[in-house]
């Protein structure tokens, strides 16, 4: 399979670089599977689209500030550094620029309200480093991360970040720290439209997976099958995986709300023989046309990159139709990726 096939031109003014005006606001491109139908709404109206006895299954994940601002010591030259992973104790993957110049032995500090020290460990491929990271006074690295870090929006967000990235750059759902990116599609879901789905009938869980840099890692092979993601670590509870067993049991309607959702429970499913158990793991899965899917039965999301990974899973959940619908929702001038409007795919 090509990955050329998965390519689409996309005006860059439809790029959302800023988010709706309210949660809810957006536009909603509906895909209906059995009959490639499409219908044009808002977000507002997801309670009506669905039905009582449905299961809408969503991430709670919480974006960190892992994008750091510094210096090289002793030069003084400016460095950013984009954690990427926590390895465990004191040692970080991250991206750091100029990475030419941050050799192992490097020294970094990183100064604002607090301050944090860097030495650079080893060199790893794509530009990644490990880094040691320790503060000044022995308090916790998360803290001090929390208090001078910058929130990483995507590189095709052309701004810098804000002060409210940090509120809206976040779902309603998120309370697990642990992502570098948001999972985008959950960001349309405010109070108000979750009071609504509970009115109408329809049962809403949460699980855990923590988006890596992967999410934006570009496809650089030819052949699709030849593409490898970046594993990402899940988390799901009693309590959701119990709610997802009477659902399959019950052939009731499970919709993810995004693709980061859509891995995991595929995840779990596939290894558990169509059974969603609770847990915790790591998942490099990489969904594309062919694959079977065996927990969800709905999916919504934004509006992806051509040739990106997030785009052949969904393709491999909606089939052919996507692209055609990528050209009905550019030619309505929807808004794209992060920030923009989202389908919905029943």
């Amino acid at each position: 399979m090509d990955v050329c096939d998965f390519d689409f031109d996309l005006p860059s003014e439809l790029i959302a670089q800023e988010p709706p005006s309210e949660r809810g606001a957006a536009r909603l491109l509906v895909l209906t599977r059995d009959s490639e139908s499409l219908t044009h709404t808002r977000i507002s109206a997801l309670p009506d689209l669905l039905g009582a006895g449905d299961l809408v299954v969503v991430n709670n994940t919480r974006v960190f500030p892992a994008r750091l601002l510094g210096a090289r010591v002793p030069s003084g030259g400016a460095v950013e550094c984009l954690l990427v992973a926590h390895l465990g104790g004191d040692r970080w993957e991250c991206l750091m620029h100029p990475g030419q110049k941050l050799k192992p032995g490097a020294r970094v500090v990183f100064a604002g309200a607090r301050l944090l020290h860097g030495e650079v460990l080893e060199r790893r491929f794509h530009g990644r480093r490990v880094i040691r990271l320790w503060t000044e006074d022995g308090s916790p690295v998360d803290e001090v991360v929390d208090a001078i870090g910058h929130v990483p929006l995507p590189p095709y967000i052309k701004r810098e970040d804000r002060a409210d990235d940090r509120e809206r750059y976040q779902t309603v759902f998120a309370h697990q720290r642990g992502s570098v990116a948001a999972p985008t599609a959950g960001l349309h879901f405010d109070g108000a439209l979750v009071a609504a789905l509970a009115e109408r009938g329809v049962e809403l869980i949460d699980i855990t997976l923590h988006v890596g840099y992967g999410t934006f890692q570009p496809v650089r092979v030819e052949r699709v099958e030849d593409h490898q993601v970046d594993a990402e670590r899940y988390e799901i509870s009693d309590l959701a995986a119990s709610s997802i067993g009477r659902a399959l049991a019950a052939h009731r309607r499970i919709v993810a709300v995004g693709t980061t959702t859509t891995r995991a429970l595929e995840t779990v499913a596939r290894a558990h023989d169509g059974v969603v158990v609770a847990g915790a793991g790591w998942t490099d899965a990489f969904i594309y046309p062919g694959f079977r899917f065996r927990a969800i039965s709905g999916l919504m999301t934004n509006f992806h990159l051509p040739r990106s990974s997030l785009l052949m899973l969904v393709s491999a959940f909606a089939g052919r139709s996507v692209l055609p619908a990528y050209r009905e929702a550019i030619a309505a001038r929807y808004r794209f990726y992060s920030y923009g409007d989202a389908m919905l795919i029943l």
